[in-house]
This record gives structure tokens, C-alpha cells and sequence, in this order.
């Protein structure tokens, strides 16, 4: 075939070798066999890092992107736009970008000039929120989307409802590799003369193998020479948080089963030269995957092509392959069923062989050389769409059409701020004050935080440490006695109070909610619910309008996860009436307000009206949140335009002056979060540049014009006084700004990942 007109240059995104990983082994592949079935198309790589000092890529590796770097994918997009790429590959999956479902690479394809050919590796039935909104927007950008199976074809269309005429259906790649006895292999790995099952790639829970380890008594039985050779190592991401966990529970099952002398475990990422060695030898190839919801398999693609007897559960990819006698369906989780495929084949060596000739004979139509060729025809396609429908090149940004630049998330002053116990309470300008102890307040913060960052991808062993130690301390200031939080505790461990105040509370069952809600956290997770759920109870019985205000935010996080959990949802209905009721008691034309008096943490409450409003689907409620939170940003803004909260020096009572001094980092850090609450309650951008003009305030656009943000240790100072920057750096003000920056972060990263970023 000869190579496509107007494309010379085609770079590949995604996942690369020597990265050990399903999607780096396709896009080496592919990209090898596009370069050698047209040699004049220059082929190039941009792989995503999963750590900090990358890969020891080859040549045509010529630009890095790192995975949770949101810049870095920008850089990228001006690098393929600089160099002239005609094409862009995308081998997508959800997990190997960074930001929430993987939406960093949005910003990136955003930027692009030239046509995105995208290969969908995965596609959900049942997506969540995120993920579907990530699947719209990828489906947007990409001129032509690639699908491996019939499957993969109708949920695109069905459940995303895709341009039918924007598919392509390219089956999964495999090695050309001639049809053999698989005798002729088994020399080299010492079974000759034995049956051999193998099951290859990497090993994780989701695999089933442990299904066809309890097969293998029966097989032996009948057939007592056989061999299940198990081959690949541990997932990276299993063996980075759960170590050989999976893999040990393996071999003990083996040997319980008294099978051990029968199983091979091959712990290591194989070659492809070897890998083909491996499928030859084996007699049937075993796929006992645990779900249906696998779209593509890379292993069963390449043990079906090569001509293996396969065995497998019916994963949509296995029912679409296994068909007209070229494979058996068992169903899932069934051992005995496993077994009695399996000796069926064995038994009948007719039968079996049969099956490999129909499956090698399909298998012709997915050998990498026919593959190119069909990626070069989606290539050329795209390249005619893409021009049909005049796509015009990214705009170079003037300055107030560019999001403003955020500070770095430098965490040393937090690490410098806790030890084993907790986090300090107070510093003595940048040092930790002993004298002054812990406090539940800052550890909740503390460990909200860390839960922020580790979202946003800003994980290191240091930060989960902390964020055990946060817990831990939560843990122990939960009296069960009580069923309340105390909050004071001494340098030398001892509480100084029985009962913590109720915004004590508010804080923990909101640090706790959140940690609840977030998916992956193993043991933090189950130690938040049992605290969330002892020490919610009494919640109905705050009359602060502060403690409503966070416990409500805890709420809803936790009723992410626990949806239906009655008494959770009561407790929500009667604080958000009774927030509604102190509104309608202290409220006047001109006094838009909850209380008396504007005092501390106060954009706190418009914030729990818009999100439990927006939650509940209650437009009386987001109404009131946002009209109280516009009244408060009107009257905490100065006359030259920044951010002026109201003084910690009195306050603002009803009638009287309003406090200009002590300004405190929490009304700056409060309000952001609200107003960023605000803008995904409406999409009104108004929000976002109030939330920026907040956040500017800890960078010195403030009634003093310096900077509370000290770039120099990562803390932020104190407060804001009327002639000077109070110098001491405690944990509440640094807390303050770190969770401002990481909620502009992440807000800063949806904007681009998802829409052009309006004028601020």
C-alpha cells in the first residue's frame, strides 16, 4: 500500500516501551509496524510519564509529557504544532492521564491543529460523572475514533451517541507468526510431552486466575501431566500500593489445593520474541476474567491470532472473538465449568485443533502489517475531514485571555509544621511552636488537604505518611463516650479540654466525609466511616450556623459513597432548614445575611446553601446561597477592586463599621472555595474571577499590597494588619492558602482540560 498522500509525519501519544503496561506495548507495536510498512512517514512518540525520572526511551521518543503535569501537556501541544505533525494518534485510556478521569489530555488535544485519530482501549457501559463528561469531550476533539470490536462500535454510538461515520473498527494487533504444533516450542521451557494452559499479562485481582487454579484438580485427574503456566508480573499500580499480596494468596492457593507441582508462576515482563515462544508451547490459552466489562484484550488478541485453543469467561471481547467454533465460553467465576472445557479439548484433539485453524485463519486480518494499512486509511480519512471542516489553528492568547499563572504547591513548611503526633497548631515566624500544641481544627484541615493533593495527583510516600498522621490524630480525638471531638491537645499529648467546640466537629466530620467519599483510600476510608458515623449523631444538636455549615459539606461527601443513608440524609434536611430559618430571622433588605454580624469562615454558609441547593435539586436553597455569597463579596471588596475580608478586629455588626483590620488567610481561603462552588452550581464565570481576585490576595493584591504567600518556605503568614504582615507562618494561614491553591488547581485544570478560559 502506498503511503497516504499529505501525511509525512504522524506522532503517536500515549503510553511507550520500555513502560510495562498493556497500552505501551500496543503503541510501541503499532507505531513500529505504521514506520515499517511505510518507510518514508516519519513516526514519532510522545509517551506520558508515570514517575519523575521517566524511561530510557528509544529515538523516536521526541517530546516527554508528565502524567499530573498540566503544563507539560500544553508544551506538548506546542511542540506537535511547531513540528509540523500531520496526524496525531491518541491510544486513550482512562487511567494513564493525569486529572480526574484522565482529562488532562483534553488541554492538550484542545491546542492541536492537525487531526487526532483517537483508539479507544477502553469504553465504558456505565461510566461515572467524570467519566462521561471526559468520553464527550474526547469524542469532540477527535476527528476519527478507532474501535477494536463490534462491541466497542454500538456502545460508542448507543451510549455516546457518536457519528456512526466517525468509527473506525481496526482490530487489536498481533505478530505475524506461522501456524506450528505447539510441541515444537515445549523443548525450550521443559514440558515436553505435557499439556500446557497458560494465561499471560499482567497479574492483578481482576484476572480470575484463582478460578482456574481450582479448575485444576479435576483436569489432573484425567489429564495428570499438565502445566498452567502463569506469566507476567504484578501491576505496577498493584505492586506499588499492596506489594506481591495478590500473587503469595496465588501460591497458597496452589499448594491448598495441592496443585503446586502442576503451576508455573513467571514473575517478569516478557519480550514479545519470548512472549511468542510462550504462546506456542501452550495447548489452550485461558482467559478467566472476572467481569464482562473488558471492551479489548491485547493477551486474548494475541494467543487467538497465533492459533491457541482458547478457554475463556464471556468479556465482551471474548463473546465477540469466540465465535463459530474458534473458542470455548464458560461462565464467570465457575471453576467446575473451566474444567470441563478444558478437558473436553484435551480429550479431543480433532476438536481442538479445529478450533486453532479458525482462529489463526481470522487471525491473518490482525496481523500488525494489515493493521497499519487500516490506521493509514483513518489517517488519510481524518486528514480529509479534518479539512472539510476547516478546523483553524489555536490563536495565539493575549495576556488577559490566558488563565492567570498559579504558585507552585510547595509543601515544606507544612512537612516542617508536623511531626508523628499531628500538625503544630501556631509557629513562631517560620518555626513550630511547642508551647502552643495540636488542635483537631488544623488536623481535619491537614488531612483534607493531603486528600486534595493526592486527587490532584501531588502524591509522594512523605504526603501519605502525614495523611495517616492527620487521621490517626482525628482517631484519638474522638471520644466514644460523648460521641464528640475534643480539640486542644498539649505538646506533651495531653487533651486540655473534655469537649472540643462545635466547629471542632464541623471540621473533622468534613475532613471525614471527604475521605469517605474518596474511592482508593483502604484503611482510611474504613476507619472515616466508623468515626463519620459515631460522631454525626449529634450534629442535630449544634446551634452553630459555622458547625451546620461544614458538617453539611462533610454530608454530602459522605452521601457520594453512601447514598442511601437515611439518617445522614435527615441530619442534612433539618441543618439546611435550619440555616434557611436563621437566613429568614436575621435577613433585611439591606442586611442579606444569616446573623447579626459578618465575624470569621463566613462565605462557609452561602457555600453549604449552593451545594446542598445544587445536591437536592432545590432552587429556593442554591438561590439564597448565591444572593447571600454576592452580598458578601460586594461588601468584602475594596474600592480599588481586591479582596478586602472583614477584619478579625471587630468584625461587622449589624448598623456599625465594618472591621478593616485583622484580615485572616481562612476568609480569602473560605471564600474561594464558595465562589468555586458557585461557578459549578450556575457555569456563570463570574465566579471564577471572583475566586481569582480571593486568591490574589494572599499573593499581595490586598489593601497593603504584599504577598501573605511566602514562595520561600511554602507557609503563608498570619494576617493582614493595618501597617505591617504578621511573620509568623502557623498552621490554620498555611493551611489557608494551600487548600485555596489546590482547589484553584484543580478548578484551573478543568477549565482547560474542558473550555476556553474566558477573560478573568
Amino acid at each position: 500500500m502506498q503511503q497516504p498522500p499529505d501525511i509525512r509525519k504522524v506522532a503517536f501519544l500515549g503510553d511507550y516501551l520500555p513502560r510495562k503496561c498493556g497500552i505501551a506495548t500496543f503503541t510501541t507495536d503499532l507505531r513500529c509496524a505504521v514506520a515499517k510498512e511505510f518507510p518514508e512517514l516519519q513516526c514519532l512518540v510522545v509517551p506520558v510519564n508515570d514517575r519523575a525520572d521517566g524511561y530510557d526511551y528509544p529515538t523516536e521518543v521526541r517530546f516527554e509529557i508528565a502524567e499530573q503535569d498540566l503544563p507539560s501537556y500544553l508544551r506538548a501541544a506546542d511542540f506537535l504544532n511547531i513540528t509540523d505533525v500531520d496526524v496525531v494518534c491518541v491510544e486513550h485510556e482512562f487511567g494513564i492521564f493525569g486529572g480526574p478521569a484522565g482529562s488532562h489530555v483534553l488541554a492538550l488535544l484542545r491546542e492541536l491543529n492537525m487531526p487526532i485519530v483517537t483508539t479507544l482501549h477502553t469504553i465504558l457501559r456505565d461510566p461515572n460523572p467524570e467519566q462521561r463528561r471526559v468520553m464527550r469531550e474526547l469524542l469532540r476533539r477527535s476527528t476519527r475514533l478507532v474501535v477494536m470490536s463490534e462491541r466497542g462500535r454500538e456502545f460508542l454510538r448507543d451510549i455516546y451517541q457518536a457519528p456512526e461515520n466517525k468509527i473506525d473498527l481496526i482490530p487489536h494487533g498481533i505478530p505475524d507468526m506461522p501456524f506450528a504444533d505447539p510441541n515444537y516450542f515445549k523443548d525450550e521451557f521443559g514440558v515436553a510431552g505435557k499439556q500446557v494452559l497458560l494465561t499471560f499479562g499482567l497479574l492483578s485481582p481482576n484476572k480470575g486466575i484463582e478460578f482456574a487454579l481450582r479448575a485444576l484438580p479435576e483436569i489432573i485427574k484425567e489429564f495428570p501431566n499438565v502445566v498452567y503456566i502463569v506469566l507476567g508480573q504484578t501491576h505496577p499500580n498493584l505492586l506499588r500500593d499492596e506489594g506481591e499480596a495478590y500473587r503469595l494468596s496465588l501460591e497458597r492457593l496452589a499448594k491448598d489445593l495441592g496443585v503446586q507441582k502442576n503451576v508455573v508462576f513467571f514473575n517478569r515482563f516478557v519480550e514479545l520474541e519470548e512472549l511468542m515462544r510462550f504462546i506456542g508451547a501452550a495447548d489452550i490459552y485461558l482467559t478467566p476474567y472476572l467481569t464482562e466489562s473488558q471492551i479489548t484484550s491485547g493477551t486474548l488478541a494475541y494467543a487467538f491470532g497465533a492459533g491457541n485453543a482458547v478457554v475463556s469467561t464471556p468479556y465482551w471481547h471474548a463473546a465477540e472473538l469466540l465465535t463459530a467454533e474458534r473458542g470455548k465460553l464458560v461462565p464467570f467465576r465457575d471453576a467446575k465449568a473451566i474444567a470441563v472445557a478444558v478437558v473436553e479439548l484435551l480429550r479431543d484433539e480433532p476438536l481442538r485443533h479445529s478450533m486453532r485453524k479458525n482462529a489463526y485463519k481470522m487471525g491473518r486480518e490482525m496481523i500488525w502489517s494489515r493493521v497499519a494499512q487500516l490506521y493509514a486509511k483513518s489517517f488519510e480519512q481524518a486528514r480529509k475531514d479534518h479539512s472539510f471542516v476547516g478546523r483553524k489553528s489555536s490563536p495565539i492568547k493575549t495576556l488577559d485571555e490566558q488563565p492567570g499563572q498559579l504558585p507552585e504547591m510547595k509543601l515544606d513548611h507544612l512537612f516542617r509544621m508536623s511531626d508523628s503526633t499531628g500538625i503544630f497548631q501556631h509557629a513562631s515566624f517560620t518555626v513550630p511552636n511547642f508551647s502552643e500544641g495540636y488542635c483537631t481544627d488544623d488536623n481535619a484541615r491537614a488531612l483534607v488537604l493531603a486528600l486534595m493533593l493526592k486527587k490532584l495527583g501531588h502524591d509522594s510516600p512523605q504526603l501519605g505518611a502525614k495523611a495517616a498522621t492527620y487521621a490517626a490524630f482525628l482517631n484519638h480525638a474522638f471520644d466514644p463516650k460523648s460521641g464528640r471531638f475534643r480539640n486542644f491537645m498539649s505538646f506533651d499529648r495531653r487533651w486540655l479540654e473534655e469537649v472540643g467546640s462545635e466547629d471542632c466537629q464541623g471540621h473533622a466530620l468534613w475532613a471525614l466525609g471527604l475521605c469517605v467519599s474518596q474511592v482508593g483510600q483502604g484503611s482510611f476510608q474504613m476507619l472515616a466511616a466508623q468515626l463519620f458515623e459515631q460522631a454525626l449523631p449529634v450534629a442535630a444538636e449544634f446551634s452553630s450556623p459555622r458547625a451546620w455549615a461544614f458538617t453539611l459539606i462533610g454530608i454530602d461527601e459522605y452521601l457520594r459513597r453512601f447514598g442511601g443513608d437515611r439518617r445522614a440524609s435527615q441530619i442534612r434536611e433539618s441543618l439546611t432548614a435550619k440555616l434557611m430559618q436563621r437566613y429568614a430571622d436575621a435577613a433585611t433588605d439591606d442586611w442579606h445575611w444569616f446573623e447579626e454580624v459578618v465575624s470569621y469562615a463566613n462565605a462557609k454558609l452561602p457555600h453549604a446553601m449552593i451545594l446542598n441547593g445544587r445536591c437536592l435539586n432545590d432552587g429556593t436553597m442554591l438561590e439564597l446561597g448565591l444572593k447571600t455569597l454576592r452580598w458578601l463579596i460586594k461588601i468584602q471588596t475594596s474600592d480599588a477592586g481586591s479582596f478586602r475580608p472583614v477584619g478579625s478586629n471587630g468584625f461587622f455588626p449589624r448598623g456599625k463599621e465594618r472591621a478593616i483590620f485583622d484580615q485572616q488567610p481562612i476568609e480569602a481561603q473560605v471564600t474561594i472555595s464558595a465562589c468555586i462552588e458557585a461557578y459549578h452550581a450556575t457555569g456563570d464565570m463570574f465566579w471564577v474571577a471572583e475566586a481569582r481576585r480571593a486568591f490574589e490576595w494572599f499573593l499581595g493584591r490586598n489593601d497593603l499590597g504584599l504577598a501573605l504567600y511566602d514562595s520561600t518556605t511554602g507557609g503563608c503568614r498570619d494576617g493582614l494588619h493595618m501597617d505591617r504582615l504578621s511573620q509568623n507562618q502557623g498552621a490554620e494561614s498555611t493551611l489557608a492558602f494551600l487548600l485555596s491553591l489546590a482547589e484553584m488547581q484543580a478548578l484551573h485544570n478543568s477549565l482547560t482540560s474542558f473550555k476556553e478560559t474566558p477573560a478573568e
